[in-house]
């Protein structure tokens, strides 16, 4: 659901790029008392997990289409929302300028429908709700399943109204939703499976961390070594080994996008020169973009197709991690600054 530049105007994107450079101002200053030295590693850790696992697209039987983890719910589950959505938007940004996977005008949309929804309405509204007070495994299940299909249903919709107001397409907004809200319904359902199985487990490893996850609060000071363990052998075999054998169709906003148009490349009304300037910039910042290789005018091998992805798993998920950590450091150090 990663929104390309030429779906938006720059009043649009200059927009969610205001709402969501402003969400992550008012998170920084929620998080900053409750900083300590066991939650951003853990915020780091989770972070390349999510890289990771962004990469690993799946079939939706029956469409021609695939989809894959937006992760926010996870990280809402197991951070709390306020680092929730600054760790979110620290891997999009990462997908955008070293990958070439959403577009540098459309990162502000990105962060909004990925993770301001998840974090800040399904979270709270949904998945808190259904939990209640209980750690029982079934409410998890229900929990994880409603909240991600309501995420993704708003941030797809989010996707179809932030393109019918640039108006720079020729996707009507009836037939463009009629299309990206089955498909992400479906989408919703396999994330939300997941997400319950991938909370399950991290509850079996380390039993406290629901009621240790918030960081409105200090953590216990105890260590966290096995789990930090468990998620790096998981995000080193995902990103570097099971992104091989992702589903090569197109994601649901691309199929729905040929679904509407009827054709693969979108045919834009209007362009200018905004969309041309961060086109160049993308361009010579993202050294493995989508993920591969930059044509050296060869002709690209499977094997140097899986070995760019590979390299680009493991090191979209070192590069997230140093990023969250910076911005650890500096909350960290903001903390101290105000406290001293």
């Amino acid at each position: 659901m990663h929104m390309a530049d030429a779906l938006l105007s720059p009043v649009v994107g200059g927009v969610m790029w205001a709402a969501s450079a402003g969400t992550l101002v008012y998170c920084s200053k929620k998080i900053t008392s409750a900083m300590d030295e066991l939650k951003t590693p853990l915020m780091g850790v989770l972070g390349a997990f999510i890289f990771a696992a962004q990469m690993i697209n799946f079939t939706i039987p029956g469409t021609g289409s695939s989809g894959h983890l937006g992760g926010g719910m996870i990280l809402a589950i197991l951070l709390g929302p306020n680092a929730a959505f600054l760790v979110m938007a620290s891997i999009l940004t990462v997908q955008a300028l070293f990958f070439a996977d959403g577009g540098l005008l459309a990162l502000g949309c990105n962060m909004f429908n990925l993770g301001v929804f998840p974090c800040f309405i399904a979270y709270p509204l949904i998945y808190k709700t259904i939990l209640g007070d209980s750690g029982d495994y079934k409410r998890i299940t229900a929990a994880s399943i409603l909240s991600v299909i309501t995420a993704l249903q708003l941030g797809s919709l989010g996707v179809v109204m932030e393109t019918s107001l640039s108006g720079i397409t020729e996707l009507p907004l009836s037939s463009f939703a009629f299309v990206m809200q089955p498909i992400h319904l479906a989408i919703g359902l396999i994330e939300g499976i997941v997400t319950a199985v991938v909370i399950q487990f991290i509850i079996k490893v380390e039993p406290d961390i629901l009621n240790n996850y918030n960081l409105t609060a200090p953590s216990r000071h105890r260590s966290r070594k096995p789990l930090f363990i468990s998620l790096l052998v998981v995000t080193l075999f995902t990103g570097g080994f099971l992104s091989w054998y992702a589903s090569s169709n197109p994601d649901g906003l691309e199929w729905s996008i040929t679904k509407v148009t009827g054709q693969e490349e979108l045919h834009v009304v209007k362009n200018n020169r905004v969309h041309s300037f961060l086109s160049q910039i993308q361009e010579k910042i993202a050294f493995l973009p989508e993920y591969g290789f930059k044509n050296s005018g060869a002709e690209e091998t499977a094997e140097n197709r899986r070995t760019g992805t590979a390299i680009s798993g493991i090191l979209g998920g070192i590069i997230t991690i140093a990023l969250v950590f910076l911005a650890g450091f500096f909350l960290k150090k903001r903390t101290h600054t105000e406290t001293s």
